[in-house]
């Protein structure tokens, strides 16, 4: 078909259809302007990139909090285990080391377990004491306690430490359920004690 033909084609065509007052050359101007073409695109694009950028942020900041939580948790078992004897009031005072390391990050929710145990077998051991952060008894004294196949020594004496921070998701909506939007950040230790063969706890 000739240029000319497919001309007179698209007119006859374009006449047919119900654009009322609007003329074959007004159409084909629309349909060539390319004008705002960049403002699509980017409506395409900019929702993509933010995401993006949500992401990247969330994950980066989630484990950098990780990272403290493991630290913290590690710096308590560390301590306990370089006591030969500790007291109620000495483990209470562990929070405020968790306190400090969790640092600038929100730390008023979180849970901290101390568990001294008895190792007994290649990984079970009997819990000899146990402080949570509110002054509780977590662990019923002489209670069964799984131990690292590491630590398998029998006679060796354990500390436990076990550290839960809810982690709130900060570019969430608020109005989101707490289920989705908070995310729990835990790590658990474990430490040989590092003189004599037990730690006792003189109150617990």
């Amino acid at each position: 078909m000739r240029r000319s033909d497919r001309s007179s084609f698209s007119r006859r065509l374009f006449g047919a259809l119900p654009f009322r007052g609007v003329s074959f050359e007004a159409l084909t101007r629309f349909f060539r302007d390319r004008r705002g073409v960049g403002g699509v695109e980017f409506a395409i694009v900019a929702p993509l990139l933010i995401m993006t950028y949500i992401g990247a942020f969330e994950l980066s900041l989630g484990f950098t909090v990780l990272r403290k939580v493991a630290r913290a948790s590690s710096a308590v078992a560390d301590i306990v285990s370089q006591e030969q004897d500790v007291n109620k009031a000495f483990l209470d005072d562990m929070k405020n080391i968790v306190e400090s390391i969790l640092a600038p990050y929100e730390s008023s929710n979180y849970t901290l377990k101390i568990t001294g145990i008895q190792v007994t077998g290649t990984t079970t051991g009997k819990v000899v004491w146990s402080r949570d952060q509110a002054g509780g008894t977590p662990y019923a004294a002489n209670s069964t306690a799984a131990v690292p196949a590491e630590m398998d020594a029998v006679n060796a004496f354990v500390v436990r430490t076990e550290l839960v921070l809810p982690h709130k998701l900060l570019l969430f909506a608020p109005n989101l359920d707490s289920t989705v939007s908070t995310i729990d950040l835990s790590k658990t230790a474990y430490y040989r004690q590092r003189f004599g063969t037990t730690i006792a706890c003189t109150d617990c």
